[in-house]
């Protein structure tokens, strides 16, 4: 299993895109190689390029910049595609969500993903993971057939993976 990150998505989500932006890179980029050296699962974090589209390796983590005339989204879109059911993608972007649970993929918002992270980082200190979403989740129909305690098949399956990470 993989995980993606939008890396200024979840920067912004942690303490906004103002400011020292490169030192805000770095710090994120320490804190997920740290949690891969833990985790031993491999990450790889996107970020908005300046045009060149490079890639590079620092402490264990793949960090990707997009080229000229595309978005970190489309490049996540691209890995979500190639990894399918083999990732899992970190961004509150809904357009990205969509494109990876698509192809198969699981997709967390930023917020839940962060609280994982501060939690493999510092297990002694943080409480347990939230399981719910930053946002409300759609009502159910009134009329479900089946066992109403049992979650859903997809639901399972998605529970499942997470709790590898």
């Amino acid at each position: 299993m993989r995980i993606i990150i939008d890396g200024y998505n979840f920067i912004g989500r942690q303490k906004g895109l103002r400011g020292d932006l490169e030192g805000k890179r770095a710090r994120l980029i320490e804190q997920l190689a740290a949690y891969h050296r833990i985790k031993a699962i491999p990450v790889t974090v996107v970020f908005d390029g300046s045009g060149k589209g490079e890639t590079e390796r620092t402490g264990g983590i793949e960090v990707i910049f997009s080229g000229y005339g595309e978005s970190a989204d489309e490049v996540i879109g691209r890995l979500a595609e190639a990894f399918r059911e083999g990732c899992t993608v970190v961004s509150s972007d809904r357009e990205v969500q969509q494109r990876a649970r698509q192809n198969g993929a699981i997709a967390l918002y930023a917020g839940e993903f962060e609280s994982r992270l501060h939690a493999a980082l510092r297990p002694e200190a943080t409480p347990p993971p939230k399981e719910e979403p930053d946002e409300m989740e759609p009502p159910r129909p009134t009329e479900k057939k089946g066992n109403p305690h049992k979650l859903s098949k997809t639901e399972r399956r998605r529970q499942g993976r997470l709790k590898r990470l």
